[in-house]
């Protein structure tokens, strides 16, 4: 079965840091857009980042930029995202899910097809 599978999440302290990776079972990440998403209880999936599938372009949620940063390894057939200074407000499962749609796209949900199931992150004192 093509799926995603996401690791790195847990519980930190409000300040510390995580790193998520995504990587591809039997599927490649290559050339495909790759986004993070994020869903705190009773609340609506959001976007938190996303990257281009050379790289080179990178968008983050106003709420994330300057602590989060994603990054790719195509080599590697992964994606990261590192997550510093965080906050009780990041908790949530957070998500990787590949597409081929615009930029302008990249943080929306509907334009991705294949989706992980998920790894928890716990901001808490």
């Amino acid at each position: 079965q093509i799926q995603l599978v996401e690791s790195g999440g847990g519980l930190v302290q409000p300040g510390g840091s995580l790193r998520l990776s995504c990587a591809g079972s039997e599927l490649t990440l290559n050339y495909y857009k790759i986004g993070w998403f994020r869903q705190a209880p009773g609340k609506e999936r959001e976007g938190v980042s996303c990257i281009s599938g050379d790289g080179l372009r990178t968008y983050y949620i106003d709420s994330v930029q300057g602590r989060f940063t994603i990054s790719r390894d195509n080599a590697k057939n992964i994606v990261t995202l590192q997550m510093n200074s965080l906050k009780p407000e990041d908790t949530g499962v957070y998500y990787c899910a590949r597409s081929f749609a615009s930029d302008y796209m990249c943080l929306r949900a509907s334009a991705y097809d294949v989706w992980g199931q998920g790894t928890q992150v716990t901001v808490s004192s």
